[in-house]
């Protein structure tokens, strides 16, 4: 929070009353401000134009009267820049995919416990202060974002920030550990089977019997993307050379799940204060209306709002709502969740639930699934943004 300077002796009223002063951290001797709000986007994953694209979301619903909003970009190549204060600069239009770019400034995050006043450098001019940082929002999709990363970053800068911390951020990001962690929680995954690096140009035959062995169809995946970046759907195995290359595009790393007969679920999870356990949306359903697409990929995702469908509360029994609402809230606690998580899981013709993944920083897009389930649940957008920042404020850092 702003530091106070010491009170000074009362000037003659003869005198000029002297101009205020802004102390280190940028911010007036007793000025009782609003907590001031860092929106990080951006970043040099494979999904920087979602990240984008969701930070214009946040920026357009976030409370004004309750936050001072400071939005910052991380460009492709990992620098921290002012930027424009404007969701429509950043939003996907007309097939316009945003961009961070070099401003000219950088923006500096201390790394000191108890600094935590951002500074900007600029070209032939001393550095200055932009004021202290209550809490960061990091809306990064991916590697160097939602990874843990950046989480850890923050951890060491003594910053609040919204949402997962290093573990749970670590886990779900990854797809091979994510379900070696909820199977161990006795959760239910599908059949899979992951491709070190290396390994396919070792012995791309041994691969192909391993999966043979799960049936076709599977989906190849990297096994730390989102936004279904890099996912192919393979029907033959002669295509799965094609799909494991299109997945090492954007990760060493592939994961190729079974394909599994069911409905596809999402419910929403926001929780994680200390001795209270995390609620759960109304499930929703995700229909693929445009036949062009094979699955729910990116371009039905984030390009084409008339190719996806979404019913919320989905068409279940009010047993299997039940059953939806404890498997997401079950694997939230798993990995540790904090602030927010997506939870996609099957449901079989058999009533069984199956979990397929869990997204700890889900998109705030305007086609986004995730706010939309809340308000449905009857939590609109901008009082969800308001509860996830007041959870960070509650949140310290450091073990908890």
């Amino acid at each position: 929070m702003a530091t106070v300077s010491e009170s000074q002796p009362p000037t003659p009223a003869s005198a000029p009353a002297p101009a205020l002063r802004a102390d280190a951290s940028g911010d007036l001797p007793g000025e009782h401000r609003r907590p001031r709000v860092v929106l990080l986007f951006g970043g040099r994953s494979g999904e920087h134009v979602i990240s984008c694209a969701t930070a214009a979301g946040v920026m357009r619903a976030i409370d004004r009267d309750r936050y001072d909003v400071v939005p910052v970009g991380i460009t492709r190549t990992g620098q921290w820049v002012l930027v424009e204060d404007d969701p429509d600069r950043w939003a996907i239009t007309d097939g316009r995919l945003p961009e961070v770019d070099a401003t000219g400034t950088e923006v500096l995050l201390p790394l000191a416990v108890g600094q935590t006043a951002l500074r900007v450098l600029e070209a032939g001019a001393l550095p200055r202060v932009l004021g202290d940082v209550d809490v960061v929002f990091p809306l990064l999709h991916g590697p160097f974002g939602e990874d843990g990363t950046l989480q850890g970053m923050l951890e060491l800068a003594d910053v609040r920030y919204v949402g997962a911390g290093v573990l749970a951020s670590a886990v779900g990001m990854d797809k091979h550990f994510m379900k070696l962690v909820l199977a161990g929680q006795g959760l239910p995954v599908g059949p899979y089977t992951v491709v070190p690096p290396g390994e396919w140009d070792r012995d791309a035959e041994a691969v192909t019997a391993r999966v043979a062995g799960l049936g076709l169809p599977v989906f190849v995946k990297p096994a730390r993307a989102g936004s279904s970046l890099g996912i192919s759907k393979v029907d033959d195995l002669a295509d799965l050379p094609a799909a494991v290359a299109e997945a090492r595009r954007h990760d060493p790393k592939v994961i190729v799940e079974a394909g599994i007969v069911g409905r596809e679920i999402e419910c929403a999870v926001l929780g994680g204060r200390r001795g209270e356990r995390a609620r759960a949306s109304l499930p929703g359903e995700i229909q693929v209306t445009d036949t062009t697409h094979a699955f729910y990929d990116f371009e039905a995702k984030y390009l084409s709002e008339q190719s996806v469908e979404l019913t919320c509360p989905a068409d279940l029994s009010p047993e299997l709502v039940a059953e939806v609402q404890d498997v997401a809230v079950r694997t939230f606690e798993a990995v540790s969740g904090e602030g927010l998580s997506r939870v996609d899981v099957f449901v079989t013709e058999a009533g069984e639930v199956v979990v397929n993944e869990i997204n700890t920083m889900p998109g705030f897009t305007p086609f986004s699934m995730y706010p939309r389930m809340w308000d449905r649940s009857g939590l609109p957008y901008a009082e969800l943004i308001t509860e996830l920042v007041e959870l960070a404020l509650e949140r310290e850092t450091g073990l908890r």
